[in-house]
């Protein structure tokens, strides 16, 4: 019985160096994914600049071939157009500001429509296709310096309670909470697009920026009129708020939230 035991003994170990190998040699290999670059490409455009619609064409593209990617996609309306004959209705203030903001990390003498800015650090006319693929591909090879995980713990038609957790940040680092409504088509009645009728991709409705004072936390957000949780998602990413570098991000869709309730209530 003595030699059978050493041997079940000795198997035993045997199997469990194999299996911490295999988990360890799994958990590296999921780190390595996960360490993958990302992509935030803003556009800054309007429905009243007659050259931005081949910038929001561009993106709606480019939003198209990289689904299943870390390539996020947000279309912010600057307000500044507005004057001059047609009122973008996606357009706020908030979104003219984070451009001037832009203009102030980057060191640019002015702001200007379509204007895309890659991970806060390099930024080009909206238009130029070679252009942004360049800049995306780089982005994507590079390492993550940090980390966030985001996930809606509830909604209704008016809010929703996101849960985030992060990684590799510092004092200097805030999360940006951008809503966005991921498709919508406007006919344009006057300005220099009169006539014309404008698609977008990946409106940012709402821009909301968090404060970490934790690596773990919950934050509200007060979600704007118009709501639908089928055609809207959320992207959530850290920025160094002295230099404008986005270090991470990731999204979460309403929709997954909704089929996963109902498959709660109704089990097969």
């Amino acid at each position: 019985m003595r030699p059978i035991k050493v041997f079940m003994l000795a198997a035993f170990l045997i199997i469990a160096a194999i299996s911490s190998a295999f988990i360890k040699e799994h958990l590296l290999k999921t780190v390595t994914d996960e360490g993958k670059g990302f992509a935030v490409v803003e556009l800054f455009t309007s429905e009243g600049c007659s050259s931005c619609p081949p910038a929001d064409e561009l993106v709606a593209k480019i939003q198209k071939e990289s689904k299943g990617k870390p390539v996020y996609i947000l279309a912010y309306h600057v307000d500044y157009w507005n004057r001059l004959g047609w009122k973008d209705q996606f357009s706020s203030a908030d979104y003219s500001k984070r451009q001037h903001d832009y203009a102030d990390y980057l060191h640019l003498q002015s702001v200007y429509t379509p204007q895309v800015i890659v991970n806060g650090k390099t930024e080009f006319v909206g238009s130029e296709e070679g252009t942004l693929r360049n800049a995306i591909k780089n982005s994507l090879q590079k390492a993550v310096p940090a980390q966030i995980a985001l996930d809606v713990a509830s909604f209704d038609r008016n809010r929703a309670i996101l849960k985030y957790s992060t990684g590799g940040t510092d004092r200097n680092t805030a999360l940006l909470i951008a809503v966005l409504q991921k498709n919508a088509q406007t006919k344009v009645e006057r300005g220099e697009n009169q006539g014309r009728t404008l698609s977008h991709v990946q409106i940012v409705r709402k821009l909301q920026k968090v404060t970490l004072k934790d690596n773990n936390g919950s934050v509200n957000v007060d979600l704007p009129n118009g709501f639908d949780a089928q055609n809207w998602e959320i992207t959530g990413f850290l920025q160094n708020t002295i230099t404008g570098a986005i270090t991470a991000a990731t999204r979460v869709n309403f929709a997954g939230e909704v089929n996963a309730s109902a498959a709660i209530k109704n089990p097969r």
